[in-house]
């Protein structure tokens, strides 16, 4: 076994504190990789917290994941030591379902594993998560990751990054088509640089003007405020996708009303239940609501090497791996343009 640091939660009421623990030598087709960078996850407060009631403690938070391979198993074929790689959202799952076999892991009908605050295929053994100074995992759970990227922004792809790209993909989202982006934050700005690759004129819809400018910084073509009536209406049946990144309940409606005949709008953030849906404004004119969650591998390195292609990160603020708890205050007070990653180089002996 090989003897790990991290910081870990050992109750829902406790700061994160130093941690020490396991994982497993790397069998024939692991990688183990040393973990730089981890990015920090509003899911990662929501999990540490309690706040979803599935939580498990000791718990070490963390599956936005970047790192160095330092040593693989003898079937590996993808990777060699000294690559760059990445690890996301999950570790492992059933691999022989429907969802498994079209590369949907994500969906898996067996039994995902979760990289953290989840089990291993033995549904025993917990897993833990990117707060920690290593990782092992089967290499078809690993990406990887291009040196032409800053290595330390990439982190946040593994979560928000293919969270967005993952229903733009599936939808084919592309040039010609007008796609509103509803909400600039960790999921929403790389909503908006996604689509503006893939060629969409794109509108950062929010309630806040300053936002708005910023959203242009990052590719937006025109801001729409939600909060100005007018200006919606002005707007109403004329998108062909949106991509709503709200993480919290909210008035679906007035969104709904912005798309145009066969439009679809997608929910990625929001976990919790939803206003009700008015079903008229859905059966006129012939309106989709969907959801969508992460990506498959297969996917996910496809996403790695779109960034590669054009050049695209997260807008990132990094932290030492001594102040998480005082990050997770400012991650709950939504004090960060646009994500927390945290250098591992800062863990503490």
């Amino acid at each position: 076994m090989i003897d790990v640091r991290g910081f870990a939660a050992k109750s829902a009421t406790t700061s994160l504190v130093p941690f020490t623990f396991q994982r497993r030598e790397p069998g024939e087709h692991d990688v183990r990789i040393e973990i730089l960078y981890s990015g920090v996850c509003h899911s990662d407060l929501h999990q540490a917290k309690g706040d979803w009631g599935n939580s498990v403690f000791p718990m070490v938070p963390g599956h936005e994941i970047v790192g160095r391979v330092v040593s693989v198993g003898s079937a590996v074929k993808k990777f060699k030591v000294g690559d760059f790689a990445g690890v996301g959202c999950m570790v492992d799952s059933c691999r022989t379902c429907e969802s498994c076999k079209q590369d949907l892991e994500q969906y898996c009908l067996t039994h995902t594993s979760f990289t953290y605050n989840g089990t291993e295929q033995d549904k025993t053994t917990p897993t833990q998560g990117g707060y920690s100074t290593e990782i092992v995992t089967e290499e078809r759970f690993v990406v990887k990751i291009s040196e032409k990227l800053d290595l330390k922004a990439t982190a946040p792809l593994l979560c928000a990054g293919i969270t967005t790209y993952s229903p733009l993909r599936h939808w084919k989202v592309g040039k010609g088509q007008k796609v509103g982006v509803i909400g600039l934050g960790g999921l929403g700005h790389m909503g908006v640089k996604f689509a503006k690759a893939l060629g969409a004129h794109v509108t950062m819809i929010t309630t806040s003007a300053s936002k708005g400018e910023d959203a242009k910084r990052l590719g937006a073509d025109a801001v729409l405020l939600s909060t100005d009536a007018d200006a919606m209406a002005a707007q109403g049946a004329s998108f062909d996708f949106l991509l709503n990144t709200v993480p919290v309940s909210h008035d679906i409606n007035p969104y709904t009303n912005l798309l145009k005949l066969d439009g679809t709008m997608v929910l990625v953030g929001a976990l919790t239940p939803l206003d009700g849906v008015v079903g008229g404004s859905l059966m006129l004119p012939r309106r989709t609501i969907a959801g969508s969650a992460i990506g498959g591998m297969a996917e996910t390195q496809e996403m790695m090497d779109f960034c590669a292609e054009h050049n695209i990160v997260s807008d990132i603020e990094v932290v030492d791996m001594a102040s998480i708890n005082e990050t997770y205050v400012r991650l709950a007070k939504n004090d960060v343009r646009y994500r927390f990653v945290i250098d591992m180089a800062t863990m503490p002996a």
